[in-house]
């Protein structure tokens, strides 16, 4: 006897193809099955591809829709009738949105006393934001308006996108994508640090921010056009992110490059609350260029290990190096003690490990770059700066998506008690 029809058990359902009970859920299909046999014939020899017959269902299937739709609103079409509120009056050409292409579909007209009566959800199969996220996602992934035909897939009855729509296209959902970067809201997100830095798009400097919350989430929080350099550019951005919630008085930590404006701007709008880390990346950059070849590989050894150690002990073994360059190199022995005690913010903190990797330089917000670079570099002319905006929140974006969370976010908790040490008095209170 089979295990399943031992005694006080019921047999088990045994489906025999899953995919006719996959096919018994569409009704529209199984109301007349027939319809899709003379497409597979035509399959069988050749005269058709399998995206062919895919776009004629696709018709089909969106046909029968706008149908019950005008039966909704006008009952079931009755040759000859002339009565009642809403008319049937023939049938019309149109287009609807169909993945990444438009699709020809013929659509029922209707009519009523004050004219013209819409079909419901035609609309909303002719809109075109979501084709224009998808255009979007496209174009960020390294694929060119003029190349954009090519890449996808022609079935019959779509009509192509020209280059020229592509671009109209990507204009609106970039535009529209810039907009609610800069409205994003962050007055519920503890960002417990900032990174701000800037980059050049085709001529045109523009700076982004960058902010991580306490458990380690990485987004973005705008970007503006201009230099660091630019005092108002930076006070601009600053305000920004303080009209969108993110409150200026709470401790927490920036981590900028070299930029004397932007160290400004934050000590003006943040006063005391700021905790400000000077890349050292940029730093030993800095240094190093000033230099001989082999001068620079010294000093790039000497500060690697002068980062390692107390914030005290480290500025005291710079100060004696900056001292020893200073005879032949003074220019390089500037560079170095300028803005000196910033590069050990993270260690006065007690920051350490991943976690002091990722806060000593803004390597975090020089990656996104990189994906704006390849993304904007395929335009060859930029008519202006707000279209550099664009291509740049696009690129942003699309970074964005593959963000994960920040090495050594399990001690962020630790740095956020260092920035906001609890009072005396709570402390005996508690």
């Amino acid at each position: 006897m089979n295990k399943s029809t031992r005694k006080g058990q019921s047999p088990k359902p045994h489906i025999v193809n899953k995919n006719w009970a996959a096919l018994q859920e569409q009704p529209l299909l199984m109301a007349n099955p027939q319809a899709a046999l003379p497409l597979l014939s035509m399959i069988g020899q050749a005269q058709l591809s399998i995206e062919d017959m895919l776009g004629r269902m696709s018709r089909q299937f969106v046909e029968q829709l706008l149908m019950m739709a005008a039966q909704s609103v006008a009952g079931p079409k009755h040759p000859g009738r002339s009565a009642g509120e809403v008319r049937w009056h023939g049938s019309q050409g149109g287009l609807i949105n169909l993945g990444t292409s438009k699709l020809k579909v013929s659509r029922p007209r209707l009519r009523g006393p004050a004219g013209e009566v819409n079909l419901p959800g035609y609309a909303a199969l002719a809109g075109d934001d979501a084709l224009s996220r998808r255009i979007a996602d496209v174009l960020t992934c390294n694929v060119s308006t003029r190349k954009y035909a090519r890449v996808m897939y022609r079935c019959a009855d779509e009509m192509g996108i020209s280059r020229s729509a592509v671009s109209r296209h990507f204009i609106k959902e970039s535009a529209q994508a810039l907009a609610k970067l800069m409205d994003r809201d962050f007055s519920k997100t503890d960002l417990a640090a900032i990174y701000v830095d800037g980059i050049i798009v085709a001529g045109h400097h523009l700076i982004a921010a960058i902010g991580v919350d306490a458990t380690g989430v990485k987004q973005m929080l705008g970007i503006v056009s201009g230099s660091s350099e630019n005092a108002k550019v930076v006070k601009d951005l600053l305000g920004s992110l303080a009209q969108r919630g993110v409150d200026m008085n709470f401790a927490r930590l920036w981590v900028i490059d070299g930029s004397k404006a932007l160290r400004s701007g934050i000590e003006q709008l943040c006063g005391e609350a700021a905790h400000v880390q000077r890349c050292r990346i940029h730093k030993i950059r800095n240094v190093a260029e000033r230099l001989p070849k082999a001068k620079a590989a010294q000093t790039r050894w000497v500060m690697a290990q002068a980062f390692k150690g107390d914030a005290n002990t480290g500025i005291q073994k710079l100060k004696a190096h900056a001292k020893h360059l200073h005879a032949q190199h003074p220019d390089a022995a500037g560079s170095l003690l300028e803005g000196l005690e910033e590069l050990f913010t993270i260690n006065r903190l007690g920051v350490t490990g991943e976690l002091a990797r990722c806060l000593a330089t803004t390597n975090v917000i020089e990656s996104p770059n990189s994906v704006v670079r390849r993304v904007s570099g395929r335009v060859t002319n930029y008519r202006d700066v707000a279209m550099a905006m664009r291509w740049t929140a696009a690129g942003f974006l699309e970074a964005e998506k593959a963000f994960r969370r920040l090495r050594g976010h399990q001690h962020i908790a630790a740095l956020i008690s260092a920035m906001r040490p609890v009072p005396v008095q709570l402390k005996k209170a508690a």
